[in-house]
């Protein structure tokens, strides 16, 4: 599969977080409207929570976005394997916000309860486009096995549910997730990866070069009808995309 993609390369992690960061502030401070921003955990997306924190607290119109996350752990709030938990500590307890503003996957019930409760809360919350609900923005990132969000590769018919969220399972914890589908993904207005790390190259590559391996990989379905995919990657990540 080839889809459009844009590919930006950074010395290191800290560079492409303090670079994400700048677009983001631009793209919000751009626009009038509600912003609805899916987020990713991860090492990365840590990084970018304190870049923003320590230097757009005051200057990000915050009172504009609404955070959601791709997918959650099913687990508590307080759980150190919380995405949410994560970001409330690095991000969110730092910043003015209403609670209204936070859409959180609540981790603690049971995962086919939790998968309900996000997608009545989506549905009530986002507007639509061809049936399907609409994120201004879907921060994503990677795992070393071509994963993205909790979209593993043994179950690559999460990216053709017709379910805005599923019920996902890790491939070697057997944990259970909750996750957005691929066409829930698909029909953001951007997709963003944040991917950072020497590990992350030779699937990176894969992907970058179209390979016939990447077809097995999620993330290489993720595509956008809006425009490009974004791959915002360090050097590490890029090292063997072939050109880099």
């Amino acid at each position: 599969m080839t889809s459009s993609r844009e590919i930006k390369i950074f010395s290191n992690a800290r560079e492409l977080a303090e670079a994400f960061a700048q677009e983001l502030y631009e793209t919000v401070k751009n626009t009038s409207q509600r912003f609805d921003i899916a987020l990713s955990g991860g090492s990365t997306p840590k990084l970018l929570f304190e870049v923003l924190a320590r230097s757009y607290a005051s200057q990000m119109p915050w009172e504009r976005v609404h955070f959601w996350w791709g997918d959650e752990r099913c687990v508590p709030p307080t759980s150190e394997e919380s995405n949410y938990g994560m970001t409330q500590k690095h991000l969110l307890s730092k910043v003015n916000l209403a609670e209204n503003q936070v859409h959180r996957v609540k981790g603690e019930l049971n995962p086919e309860e939790a998968t309900r409760d996000y997608i009545d809360e989506i549905k009530s919350n986002l507007k639509e486009r061809d049936g399907w609900p609409v994120f201004d923005l879907i921060i994503l990132g990677m795992g070393d096995d071509g994963h993205t969000a909790s979209i593993f590769p043994h179950e690559m018919n999460l990216l053709k549910s017709n379910q805005v969220c599923e019920v996902a399972t890790h491939p070697v914890s057997g944990q259970k997730r909750v996750s957005l589908t691929g066409k829930t993904i698909n029909n953001a207005d951007r997709i963003y990866f944040l991917i950072s790390g020497k590990a992350k190259a030779s699937r990176m590559a894969e992907i970058i070069n179209n390979t016939e391996e990447a077809n097995k990989l999620p993330t290489t379905h993720i595509q956008v009808a809006q425009g490009p995919v974004t791959f915002f990657l360090d050097q590490d990540a890029a090292s063997e995309i072939e050109n880099n």
